[in-house]
């Protein structure tokens, strides 16, 4: 395989926070000219078999997939893990142990917008929830668009859900090390998400590469759908300067919200490793 493939290898379901089934995500990457797929649900792997079968029904190659959220230097990190085993115990129980906060987050961070006028939030998000384990912001602000307090879900993180406004809960997620070894352990890859959408400082980002390499951790994602052209070529140098193989994903949700849609993507720069190179025995 080479990098010159239409490889998606992030998005979201309504086992997340997506608002499309998994057999709905199948389809859409189908009619994009998707060639390999993953679904890469929250700390979720619950798609995953439904997953599969949507993509051998539509022509897809697959590779199984979750998104784990870890705090590191005090920040929310996301490790992507593709190829493991989604029947392997130990990595269903540390996800299961991962959204075991969300609950109570949930509950304060509808505490916070009452106190700013905004009530009923945390039943009104659980209408946008596919499943209640892993109810998150992203549902909070479709009901604050929904009730008309904002034009859309941007607005509504930047006036009420992150650090400072009303509605905003911070949460510590599993450990990084902990993470890539759930993934790797279970035969997987794990690929630090977006790594242009964390606020590091560059010795703080250099810290997170170096300790996820420790752990590891064998990838990054260089183009993907929050990324900036200027980023890609950031991320595709910071690969070859770790030796990280290099991922490739939209991380779409919705079709009504995402910054890019699935297979949409530039291809990777061509002097990487694609991480499907390190998994071509897992690809189903």
């Amino acid at each position: 395989m080479t990098s010159i493939l239409n490889a998606d290898l992030h998005c979201h379901s309504v086992v997340s926070d997506g608002t499309l089934t998994p057999e709905e995500l199948a389809a859409r990457a189908a009619a994009n000219g998707v060639e390999l797929w993953s679904l890469t649900d929250h700390d979720e792997i619950g798609g995953q078999h439904r997953a599969a079968a949507a993509a051998k029904a539509n022509g897809l190659k697959y590779l199984t997939g979750t998104e784990i959220s870890v705090t590191f230097a005090n920040e929310t990190v996301h490790i992507v893990g593709l190829g493991f085993d989604p029947d392997d115990a130990a990595m269903r129980q540390g996800l299961y142990d991962t959204r075991g906060g969300r609950g109570r987050r949930a509950e304060e961070m509808s505490e916070g917008l009452a106190r700013a006028g905004i009530h009923g939030a945390y039943e009104g998000a659980l209408k946008f929830v596919g499943n209640p384990e892993l109810i998150s912001r992203t549902h909070f602000a479709r009901f604050l668009v929904e009730g008309g307090w904002c034009r859309d879900t941007n607005e509504v993180f930047r006036k009420y859900l992150t650090e400072g406004k009303p509605g905003y809960v911070p949460h510590r997620w599993a450990n990084l090390k902990d993470a890539v070894h759930w993934i790797s352990d279970a035969g997987g890859v794990a690929v630090i998400a977006h790594p242009g959408r964390y606020r590091f400082t560059a010795n703080e980002e250099y810290a997170l590469f170096l300790e996820f390499k420790a752990h590891g951790g064998r990838a990054i994602e260089v183009v993907t759908g929050s990324h900036s052209p200027p980023e890609f070529q950031e991320y595709a140098d910071k690969a070859l300067e770790f030796g990280f193989a290099a991922s490739r994903g939209s991380d779409f949700h919705s079709p009504n919200e995402s910054h890019c849609d699935l297979g949409q993507l530039p291809w990777l720069p061509g002097n990487l490793q694609p991480v499907w190179e390190l998994l071509e025995s897992r690809i189903q």
